[in-house]
């Protein structure tokens, strides 16, 4: 989920609010409400938040200049290029190294956690790709 860093903070600190709203309303069912209301009003600002990020993403992507709408096709061939390397690549050259002796320092492995996650994310919204393009609604 897209967070701006306020609605992070806000959302983190709902228990302190929450707990400021009992010690401060005696009354538990206007407690009830009114926690009821900062969590909708919360809500709503994040949905509004993620609404206008889809907005802003939808225009990127119908976007003709390749530095605009390519961005995110540069980082998946990033993601699948680091991923070959470290599961297939490295290994290879380790083999081929070995099979001629040739003595030398292979560069490090790239830290896979964060590559993941980023793979992971990137087929997430290339599954909405593959819808549109079954839908016949890409460009």
């Amino acid at each position: 989920m897209i967070q701006l860093p306020l609605i992070g903070a806000i959302t983190e600190t709902l228990g302190s609010i929450f707990g400021l709203v009992d010690k401060m309303i005696p009354d538990k069912d206007k407690a009830i409400q009114l926690k009821h209301d900062i969590q909708m009003k919360v809500l709503d600002l994040q949905s509004r938040v993620q609404t206008g990020q889809i907005d802003i993403n939808k225009i990127e992507a119908s976007h003709r200049s390749i530095f605009v709408a390519g961005w995110r096709p540069a980082i998946g061939w990033i993601c699948a290029l680091a991923l070959g390397w470290h599961f297939i690549g490295y290994d290879l050259a380790v083999w081929i190294a070995n099979i001629f002796s040739v003595d030398i320092t292979m560069p490090t492995l790239v830290g896979t956690d964060n590559l993941i996650e980023m793979v992971l994310a990137m087929l997430g919204l290339a599954g909405f790709r593959t819808y549109e393009k079954y839908k016949g609604v890409s460009k």
